[in-house]
């Protein structure tokens, strides 16, 4: 079952459709958008029919938009509409501030779920959070647009939560890919059955297969999507194969890190997104910091348009966490709020199919593990390990944060 017929257009029909949404969507940005219009100055829309043309136009990253944010807010010039208009904002981690509307299935995580085989008659358990940040939301949209119940779950709680799947009998657990876990170990050692339970959505986190092959031995079949707070949707995966195919209201690009420069097919690079069909909030060769690479050939699912490898890391060094991006200033802010830190390094790694967050910190104050650990928890908002190391005994790498996790 497809979400709807553009799933299944030939290559030729998807680029006739392109070229009119791209010059149609900068007309819009240029007159309805302050700030894009300041990104577009002199450019003709009409010219800008395909991915070439669109290669020509500067990209746009997130720390300008939270430069822009702390000159305009809230969301520093960037929507396209009156700000009297706007049903949503959100914060995320950053701070970044976002948007949101109520029309139907805004983010469009309605054709992932229904490439998961979600659909009427499931019951969501949507384990994604509704504080500040849009994932909850952006999930809880997708499933009412697929004609879904949903429990809005949120997160934390385990104990109610497996209590409450058994009792409401859900089918669908909706989240980060490491939550379900702690889920399904609470109702084992309750003694709660959870037979009802056989699809699983995630996103916020790299899908271990590790654990994914974990859940497909409790006969849960468990699916990812790419997706952002700014941007929605991006690629999902399907039942049918691997790799994750683009939504159909976004044109992705794979570039050099650092420019707009294009990528070899199958070269990794940085994920550059443009949104095709949200004039609400225009965001046009959006670098999102993510790497990836393109996969040969389209999906046996029947769906005809590209696929990408998935997340695949960071292009710079930040990190997501149990669903929480660490960046690298807030190392920096760590090591500033204390006199007696001289450097720190966050080590990323995997235990029990969880994330686990060291921070190593050169010191020559034994006495500051207690407050330093409280100072991680408020500045990264992720609960770690403190290791006070003597100074100068950290790699002089240029590293303030080093994922160790294994992603093959």
């Amino acid at each position: 079952m497809n979400y709807d017929d553009r799933e299944t257009r030939t290559s030729e029909a998807r680029a006739a459709d392109v070229a009119m949404q791209l010059p149609a969507l900068i007309t819009h940005a240029q007159a309805h958008s302050a700030a894009a219009a300041k990104q577009l100055a002199g450019v003709d829309a009409n010219a800008i029919t395909d991915t070439s043309a669109l290669a020509s136009l500067p990209v746009l990253r997130k720390s300008e938009i939270v430069a822009l944010q702390s000159q305009t807010a809230p969301l520093g010039g960037l929507e396209g509409l009156a700000l009297q208009n706007i049903d949503h904002l959100f914060q995320s981690p950053g701070p970044i501030y976002e948007m949101g509307m109520r029309s139907h299935d805004w983010f469009r995580l309605g054709r992932f779920l229904t490439a998961a085989g979600v659909g009427q008659g499931d019951r969501v358990q949507n384990c994604f959070s509704y504080h500040l940040t849009p994932a909850g939301m952006m999930f809880e949209s997708g499933a009412k647009a697929v004609g879904a119940t949903v429990l809005p779950a949120g997160i934390g709680q385990t104990e109610q939560q497996a209590t409450a799947a058994a009792h409401l009998g859900i089918t669908t657990y909706a989240g980060t890919p490491d939550f379900l876990k702690v889920i399904l170990e609470k109702a084992d050692e309750l003694g709660v059955s959870l037979d009802t339970l056989n699809k699983a959505v995630v996103s916020g986190g790299a899908l271990f297969p590790s654990l994914r092959s974990y859940y497909q031995a409790r006969g849960i079949d468990c699916l990812q999507c790419y997706a952002t707070a700014e941007l929605g949707l991006i690629a999902y995966e399907s039942q049918a194969d691997t790799g994750m195919i683009v939504d159909e209201d976004v044109i992705v690009e794979i570039v050099t890190p650092g420019t707009g420069n294009p990528v070899a097919d199958g070269d990794v690079g940085e994920v550059l997104v443009t949104l095709l069909s949200n004039h609400d909030y225009p965001l046009i060769r959006f670098a999102t910091g993510d790497l990836s690479a393109w996969m040969d050939g389209v999906s046996e699912c029947g769906r005809t348009n590209r696929r990408i490898k998935g997340w695949m890391g960071r292009a710079d060094q930040t990190a997501k966490i149990k669903g929480m991006f660490v960046r690298p200033e807030q190392v920096a802010a760590l090591v500033a709020k204390f006199e007696c830190i001289s450097r720190a390094r966050v080590e990323i790694t995997r235990e029990n199919e969880q994330d686990h967050m060291t921070v190593k910190l050169e010191t020559s104050d034994q006495s500051i593990e207690s407050i330093a650990k409280a100072a991680v928890q408020e500045l990264m908002k992720v609960r770690g390990d403190v290791v006070l190391c003597a100074p100068d005994s950290l790699p002089k790498d240029g590293k303030v944060i080093d994922d160790l996790r294994v992603y093959d």
